[in-house]
């Protein structure tokens, strides 16, 4: 890979491999909404393209390169969670245009930020089914997008997120809010929390992203995350002891009958096809995670300006 487009490559996992491809010394087309979101990245191999979704039909005049790699697209409105239907036919038609630009630009392959909320059901009635609008988006989006790639001879390529948290992430996700009310020395309420689970590193999530934008399968979608499934309360308890242990968890608080269902997810054809395998330290992954939460995030919650340095060492195993 020597060139690449990013698209919200201002937000968490979008600037968090940015800034890898950058180290990596690839040339990279970061697009986002201002100037202010993608400040945090610099060098003379960093091209800035500032655009919304309704700019991505222009993206191909705005972006002069015709030998691009590979097309990564996270951006994405109300990420994250159901959001109004209006709003999710936007992003759905947003990443239409992402594809079509693409195509446009000859780039060799899209890869399409997909999300485990496609996966997500609920029990509603005595009924179990899917249940999340977002989800729904996303799947209908990753439909369009690979037919679209696909009849252009593009090479197309879905990765999977589900509970991406670490140093650099300025959200309210559930993670975030559970490390920082432990460093706060609060108690914790919570569900059950029986359902299978998993909390991804960021490292290691843009390490997988490197590795399906290299040797990934064309047609495939990947599943990149820790690998390692165990129930909700089991790694809040292990959160906890890390950096609390004294707090207590109120399982059973709240009501959740919604859960990701893995079993369509194949958590390990990504190491399968590529010989990526995650290897972040869950325990030093929280404490580096918390440590930034205490120092860097208070200043930096308007997006901008943080600039995170990556360590490529840290991503994983394999693909040189």
């Amino acid at each position: 890979m020597k060139k690449a487009i990013v698209t919200g490559a201002g937000g968490f996992i979008g600037g968090a491999t940015t800034e890898f491809l950058l180290q990596k010394g690839i040339t990279v087309y970061g697009v986002d909404l201002s100037e202010k979101a993608l400040e945090r990245h610099t060098g003379k191999n960093f091209i800035p393209v500032i655009a919304d979704f309704s700019k991505y039909p222009e993206l191909h005049s705005m972006i002069s390169d015709r030998d691009i790699d590979v097309f990564y697209h996270f951006a994405w409105q109300e990420v994250n969670g159901n959001g109004t239907f209006d709003v999710q036919i936007e992003n759905v038609i947003g990443t239409q245009r992402a594809c079509e630009t693409a195509v446009k630009i000859c780039c060799k392959r899209f890869v399409f930020a997909c999300s485990s909320y496609e996966y997500q059901k609920n029990e509603i009635q005595g009924k179990t089914g899917y249940s999340s609008v977002y989800g729904a988006a996303k799947t209908a989006s990753k439909a369009f997008a690979r037919a679209t790639a696909h009849r252009a001879g593009m090479e197309f390529c879905g990765v999977i997120f589900t509970n991406v948290f670490g140093v650099g992430d300025c959200s309210n996700r559930s993670a975030n809010s559970i490390i920082k009310q432990l460093i706060r020395g609060e108690n914790l309420k919570s569900t059950k929390g029986e359902s299978l689970y998993d909390w991804s590193y960021i490292d290691d999530v843009v390490g997988g992203l490197y590795a399906v934008g290299e040797k990934g399968t064309d047609g495939k979608e990947y599943y990149v995350g820790s690998n390692r499934l165990r129930p909700f309360k089991d790694i809040i308890s292990e959160v906890r002891d890390i950096l609390a242990p004294k707090a207590e968890i109120d399982f059973g608080a709240f009501n959740d009958n919604s859960y990701v269902d893995y079993t369509n997810i194949d958590i390990y054809e990504l190491y399968r096809d590529t010989g990526f395998y995650p290897n972040c330290d869950f325990r030093e992954s929280v404490l580096k995670t918390a440590q930034w939460l205490r120092s860097d995030y208070p200043a930096k919650t308007g997006g901008g300006g943080y600039n995170r340095q990556v360590s490529l060492s840290a991503f994983g195993k394999a693909v040189a």
